[in-house]
């Protein structure tokens, strides 16, 4: 009974859609109101719903406080760390951590905000063989490091990421979204949460308008 799967009415072929979780998946109509109306703005900006967003409805107060550190976090633009950048570290960590959902679903946004078809795939592969700059390969250096081995990263990395233009903001960021994302690779994994189809072809052809 472990790996039981509840699946949501009304999301693909039949009575039932695709297995999105090995855990309840809320009806959408009935979502709290500021999680319904979210739900329905990303459903139109991206034309489709990240499963992520059906798998953890069932928790409303859980979700809200995972997208709101979702947005604080990769939301913003700084000299030191682009949104970007900031999707390549979650490229890079999650696919240290095996998480298929988020490298997939990172991958695609990666696609979009560094406006480079190639770039976030290889960094899936191996960030070491990936053309990145100085600094980027510094932040994924570390922030990999964090996410496999924490107790190996020390002040001297801190201060490396400085040298490359990072404020402590920007530094703590590294730390955050690696930890962020650790969390939500674990999560993907426990609830068997699948990539949706739609990230693969994000930022490789143009949409459909």
């Amino acid at each position: 009974m472990s790996d039981q799967v509840h699946e949501p009415a009304g999301t693909g072929g039949g009575a039932a859609g695709p297995a999105i979780s090995r855990f309840p998946v809320a009806d959408p109509a009935g979502l709290p109101a500021d999680l319904a109306e979210r739900y329905a703005d990303v459903q139109e900006r991206s034309g489709f719903l990240p499963h992520v967003f059906a798998a953890l409805a069932w928790r409303p107060d859980e979700a809200r406080a995972f997208f709101a550190m979702n947005d604080a976090l990769m939301d913003k633009d700084t000299p030191g760390l682009s949104t970007g950048d900031r999707e390549l570290i979650v490229v890079a960590t999650s696919a240290a951590n095996g998480c298929a959902y988020c490298v997939v679903a990172h991958s695609a946004i990666a696609r979009i905000r560094t406006r480079d078809p190639l770039l976030a795939d290889l960094v899936a592969v191996d960030w070491r063989k990936a053309p990145l700059d100085d600094r980027v390969h510094a932040v994924l250096d570390v922030a990999v490091r964090l996410a496999l081995d924490p107790a190996a990263v020390t002040a001297a990395d801190l201060d490396r990421l400085r040298q490359h233009g990072l404020t402590d903001d920007d530094v703590w960021d590294v730390g955050a979204i690696t930890a962020f994302f650790a969390l939500s690779n674990r999560l993907a994994h426990f609830a068997a949460i699948p990539p949706n189809p739609e990230f693969h072809l994000l930022g490789r052809i143009p949409r459909e308008r």
